[in-house]
């Protein structure tokens, strides 16, 4: 008799717990256990911990009811057991198995192996759903997969300070199943190289960018998270709820209340809903309404502006609604004496913050290639098209959206006097907004103006790529050949000072 054979044979004997933590321990348990043809009756299963898991125990009558049921009466006779043979298990069952296995129940253990010893012994049924154990086999499975399906849907990570170290995002969850190590893999994928943990009552994981490590209980609840950009989130949460189109019971329907009290949002939404009731949903969305300009109407920027004054500094500008989401104007650098003007696309994150233009990463590829050109960026006028800093929001962050054509139209407004105040000689466009801004001309491409110096109202205007399409290009090569292209304009633009004006054709 082999030495597993042995073991399950004193198991049976002795009626001490077979101790199994995962279903790995499970399988190679069972598999000895059914070559020594060890019936279910006969073995008691427990825990590293100790304690048995109530092998003897009748069947529950579902995945969420531990009540005992009479022990199962097979339709088919059982066949005799054939110790020492390989029992053999089709994939299918195997899979359905490891899935239940993840499913909280005290006899998971005992009830596995019944089902498997009964489909060694010929009962095929036990796998359907019309039989009492293949009932509790597939309740078993789909709760264990809707709890993957909620774990994938309702977990919050939390964003750490950068100082504080690995790992850069938390998360708290309290699942109802052991569903940890394969929603793991879920994330692993989904978040890249980024560092995470997910922790739970029971178990945590963390990412390191690298390697999974699997580890004990690290956290106790949700109030060990500390996230500073939270207030963010639920100032912007409060800012697109509608009272008006507020639905308690449907809010509860698709969210279960389990999961609320781990959201960010979990804890302001009952005030807000109470507000609702209170009247809040009358008068929700009156000042929303109120700042609708209604249709769309295509005609200029010019020509929709009513007659009244002109705004003469730049932050009291009004002429498009970007003033409303961004923290202020960003204006000018450099020398008004300057016979060059770059003209950019937008203020971005940093510049919106800073309040200075191009101090952000496409600022600094900006200076490599002054470097590169052997230009003074002080010597240099540096403006963009558009002054507001105009973005999306994704998640925490926000990510810069390009321009439309009706916004950079109302911008002109400002390069006008900027063009009237500096008189350039040389302007030099840097992506494709700002070519269309300076060209007047929303057709307008890049690709048909990259080294092509043209005349625009007695400028020499030069095209090249803007700094952030530069970092945006996946490959070394695309990098090295937009550097290129950009350090070369910067050279042209200053070649062409020394050419005599030429008229333009009329």
């Amino acid at each position: 008799m082999s030495p597993g054979a042995a073991a399950a044979s004193f198991v049976a004997a002795s009626g001490q717990p077979l101790a199994v933590s995962d279903f790995a321990e499970w399988r190679e348990a069972a598999r000895e256990l059914l070559k020594a043809g060890v019936p279910p009756e006969a073995v008691s299963w427990g825990t590293p911990e100790g304690g048995d898991l109530f092998s003897g125990a009748p069947p529950a009558a579902g995945p969420d009811d531990n009540a005992g049921n009479p022990p199962l009466q097979s339709s088919q006779p059982p066949r005799p057991a054939n110790p020492g043979s390989s029992p053999r298990v089709p994939r299918a069952l195997m899979e359905m198995l490891q899935k239940a296995a993840c499913f909280r129940a005290p006899d998971r253990w005992a009830f596995l192996y019944r089902v498997l010893w009964r489909w060694t012994r010929g009962e095929h049924d036990v796998q359907s759903p019309a039989d009492p154990d293949g009932s509790r086999l597939h309740g078993m499975v789909k709760a264990v997969r809707r709890e993957e399906h909620d774990m994938h849907a309702y977990i919050r990570f939390r964003e750490r300070p950068i100082d504080a170290g690995p790992p850069r995002f938390v998360a708290w969850f309290e699942p109802r199943h052991d569903v940890l190590p394969q929603v793991a893999q879920h994330f692993v994928a989904r978040m890249g190289k980024v560092s995470w943990m997910i922790a739970t009552p029971d178990a945590s994981v963390l990412w390191d960018g690298n390697t999974l490590h699997n580890t004990g209980p690290l956290m106790s609840s949700a109030a060990d998270l500390d996230d500073a950009g939270e207030a963010l989130w639920l100032t912007y949460y409060r800012s697109i709820f509608n009272p008006a189109r507020v639905n308690a019971q449907l809010m509860q329907s698709h969210i279960p209340s389990r999961f609320w009290k781990n959201l960010p949002e979990g804890a302001i939404v009952p005030s807000l809903v109470s507000q609702a009731e209170l009247g809040a949903r009358k008068i929700g969305q009156v000042q929303a309404v109120g700042r609708r300009s209604g249709a769309t109407i295509p005609i200029s920027a010019e020509a929709a502006q009513p007659d009244r004054e002109q705004p003469s500094k730049l932050d009291e500008c009004r002429r498009c609604e970007l003033w409303q989401y961004a923290t202020q104007a960003v204006g000018r650098e450099g020398s008004k004496r300057s016979p060059i003007m770059i003209v950019g696309e937008q203020p971005g994150d940093q510049e919106d913050l800073a309040g200075k233009p191009f101090v952000g990463p496409a600022g600094k590829l900006l200076d490599r290639v002054f470097a590169e050109a052997q230009v003074d960026r002080k010597a240099i006028y540096l403006t963009n098209a558009v002054k507001h800093f105009k973005w999306e929001p994704r998640g925490k962050r926000r990510l810069h959206k390009t321009p439309a054509q009706r916004e950079v139209e109302a911008c002109h407004y400002w390069l006008e006097k900027e063009l009237a105040a500096v008189k350039p000689k040389v302007i030099v466009a840097m992506g494709s907004t700002a070519l269309k801004s300076v060209m007047r001309k929303g057709t307008v491409t890049l690709k048909d103006f990259l080294g092509k110096p043209v005349r625009v109202d007695g400028c020499w205007v030069v095209t090249i790529y803007h700094p952030s399409y530069v970092l945006r290009v996946p490959d070394e090569a695309s990098k090295h050949e937009a550097f290129s292209v950009m350090v070369k304009g910067l050279k042209l633009a200053y070649e062409l000072l020394e050419r005599p004006d030429v008229p333009e054709p009329e």
